[in-house]
């Protein structure tokens, strides 16, 4: 499981790590100490990018904020692995244990949490991580969540092809949400062109099999035109698995699979968008 990484996220795994703060006040170092986070970051492959390793000698918060910036360009996985290793750190020295000498405090455990919800992801009072399971969401939560899972395909995130949890493709699961939210159930054994087309109907979106009328509205043809997209992106998709966590067909290159992650992106978010305009 990849966790999420951006500029929220580095900024609150920083803050977990940063024990700036008490030692201007005095107090003493807070595990983990520079030698963990050394391990960590070679653990992740990313030894080339700690600052230390240049011969700086900065606090803990600033190199790992180095590290993970830098991560996030071009190497979000080894970062992401980063981020996991790091959270069980903390956990592990006792960071989210009020009592412990290493406790990182509350309005730092307040932010992570709320960082990761925002990318639907949980992060439990004792520091545990994982992704939401979806099927368990319901209403606003699981627009929420799916949006979080849209946004992070729209970069490309391979994880977020699936929901997890469902075993579901993102737009499929879109797509049940949307009907379920319109008129309180969907049709579980439907196809997936079957399901989006009804979902796509239930927004009021074009499809290809409804000819364009004269005088439409330009967005339209491009409504269609995602569609079209998101049954060609889902194609793709390895229904069977591979046994390895790769939700695609053998053949499907990684360019190839980050398009069709980046249209299932694209493709949800949009559905998403539109559901919410329902019930303003």
């Amino acid at each position: 499981m990849l966790l999420p990484l951006n500029d929220t996220i580095i900024a609150v795994v920083c803050q977990l790590i940063d024990d700036s703060k008490a030692k201007l006040a005095g107090g003493d170092y807070r595990d983990p100490a520079h030698s963990d986070i050394e391990f960590c970051v070679s653990q992740a492959g990313l030894a080339a990018l700690d600052p230390k390793q240049q011969g700086q000698q900065i606090g803990k918060a600033k190199r790992l904020r180095a590290v993970l910036h830098a991560a996030m360009i071009d190497q979000e996985e080894a970062g992401s692995r980063l981020v996991h290793s790091l959270l069980a750190k903390v956990r592990a020295c006792g960071g989210f244990r009020s009592g412990s000498d290493n406790y990182v405090g509350e309005e730092a455990i307040a932010n992570a949490r709320a960082a990761f919800e925002s990318e639907g992801f949980f992060l439990s009072g004792d520091g545990a991580v994982g992704a939401k399971v979806l099927s368990a969401l319901k209403g606003a939560d699981l627009t929420a969540a799916l949006q979080a899972y849209a946004a992070r395909a729209q970069r490309g995130s391979e994880d977020a092809a699936l929901v997890a949890g469902t075993g579901k493709d993102l737009m499929e699961a879109t797509a049940a949400h949307v009907l379920v939210s319109i008129s309180n159930e969907y049709p579980e054994k439907a196809n997936f062109k079957a399901l989006l087309g009804m979902a796509f109907i239930a927004l009021g979106l074009a499809v290809p099999e409804l000819p364009e009328e004269p005088g439409e509205p330009p967005m339209k043809p491009l409504e269609r035109a995602l569609f079209l997209a998101a049954c060609a992106a889902n194609r793709l998709r390895n229904k069977e698995g591979t046994g390895h966590g790769k939700p695609w067909l053998p053949k499907v290159s990684d360019s190839e699979a980050k398009a069709a992650i980046e249209v299932a992106g694209c493709v949800s978010a949009y559905m998403l968008a539109k559901l919410q305009a329902r019930s303003r």
